[in-house]
């Protein structure tokens, strides 16, 4: 049995995936930088607002159908490729997440001087 691979799919993902992705990263920077003008009690790690959450989520919905579809090409079944499309999407995504959270923990205790990774060298 042949399947027709998703390839409206794959782009559609790539594409729900990038956009988010730039909604992401300006709704990131204006969060940051609304927290760098008024350094109100609000700590940077509760800035992970819901439209920056709502932003990741577009992201990761993206890139797992981008993967299942991508997954789908090679002849593997929908539920063959979301079986594994959906563990790796969530477990990069959820790494991301926690590491975002540090990088904005260390912002906020030093600076942007915390994050100079050129001074480690």
């Amino acid at each position: 049995m042949y399947y027709d691979p998703p390839y409206f799919l794959l782009v559609a993902g790539l594409f729900a995936g990038i956009t988010s992705g730039l909604a992401f990263d300006a709704t990131l920077k204006q969060s940051v930088n609304e927290w760098a003008k008024n350094r109100t009690t609000q700590t940077l790690e509760n800035v992970q607002s819901f439209s920056l959450s709502l932003t990741f989520l577009g992201i990761c919905t993206g890139i797992c159908v981008f993967l299942a579809s991508g997954v789908q090409i090679f002849g593997f079944p929908t539920s063959y490729a979301y079986a594994i499309a959906l563990p790796l999407t969530l477990l990069t995504a959820l790494l991301v997440w926690w590491q975002l959270g540090k990088i904005l923990v260390e912002l906020e205790r030093g600076g942007s001087k915390a994050l100079d990774l050129d001074s480690f060298g």
